[in-house]
């Protein structure tokens, strides 16, 4: 199952991901990981990062298409993969399907995890409280979704113009929410 999991932060992603992993027995590929990743191997894409990262820049969306293109073509992604938090925008999206279709794995699922943002504040207020992770304090949880709003929202568009979005209700159960997820990636 080639599969990208959308919605806002604290919409549930990272966590559906790794649950589907082991049921799908693909890998979980967060674009956040495999910089780290990269960088820490000293691939030639993650020597290009380290670089940007180390000069306080974004990385850009070409550096992480190579980063993706490189984790792609590594032989536990052969029979499949589930992308998170990745593309976070149109361009990526565009770049994305592109780059599939070079290497012969178009995707055969996009699932977005739809949440309210009342709901999703609520999540990462008890996590901040929690955990103390800076980017659940609820200021920061409004800003992020701003900008999920303004540039990443678009990218369900752009699959749904494909004909590759299934939205499923991201509130409930774990064991809810996961069991539609499966359901919608079998009907794709």
């Amino acid at each position: 199952m080639r599969l990208v999991l959308l919605g806002a932060p604290g919409s549930g992603k990272g966590t559906q991901a790794a649950r589907l992993k082991e049921t799908l027995d693909v890998p979980h590929i967060s674009t956040g990981d495999m910089l780290r990743a990269a960088v820490k191997a000293g691939t030639p894409v993650g020597l290009q990062a380290k670089a940007v990262m180390e000069a306080g820049q974004l990385v850009s969306d070409d550096i992480i298409l190579g980063i993706i293109k490189e984790r792609l073509a590594e032989p536990d992604a052969a029979k499949g993969f589930i992308l998170d938090g990745f593309p976070r925008n149109v361009k990526q999206a565009e770049a994305l399907t592109a780059l599939l279709a070079e290497i012969g794995q178009p995707l055969q699922a996009v699932v977005k995890l739809e949440v309210p943002f009342d709901v999703i504040i609520e999540r990462c207020r008890i996590r901040f409280e929690q955990e103390h992770r800076k980017d659940d304090n609820p200021e920061v949880v409004r800003d992020r979704l701003k900008v999920y709003a303004e540039q990443t929202a678009p990218v369900a568009d752009f699959y749904a113009g494909l004909g590759q979005l299934q939205t499923i209700d991201g509130v409930g159960e774990l064991d809810e929410v996961t069991k539609r997820v499966l359901d919608a990636i079998q009907g794709a």
